[in-house]
């Protein structure tokens, strides 16, 4: 979350498209009460797209109502970040 807010701080959050992928151990920060939990909320009304790999909440044991409200969902985190590689994104890793 810092690294979202590093960025948009300094491009700019209008000029810039941040898209958070959570997978594997990841998936932790987008759980209902998780201890960034305030701070993934307050990136979604930053306009940050968040969104949890449902392969992930499947091996773990998840549903979306154990989630935060205001995520989206993916079939695949990998395929995700691979289609945005493809589409000109970077992918940057914590």
């Amino acid at each position: 979350m810092n690294n979202v807010h590093n960025l948009q701080q300094e491009l700019g959050a209008d000029k810039v498209v941040v898209e958070v992928v959570a997978y594997g151990p990841g998936i932790a920060m987008l759980k209902q009460g998780s201890a960034v939990g305030e701070r993934v909320t307050q990136a979604l009304r930053d306009g940050v797209s968040l969104v949890a790999c449902q392969n992930t909440l499947k091996a773990m044991d998840l549903t979306e109502k154990d989630m935060l409200p205001g995520i989206g969902y993916v079939p695949a985190g990998i395929v995700e970040l691979m289609r945005k590689q493809q589409h000109g994104y970077a992918y940057i890793r914590p």
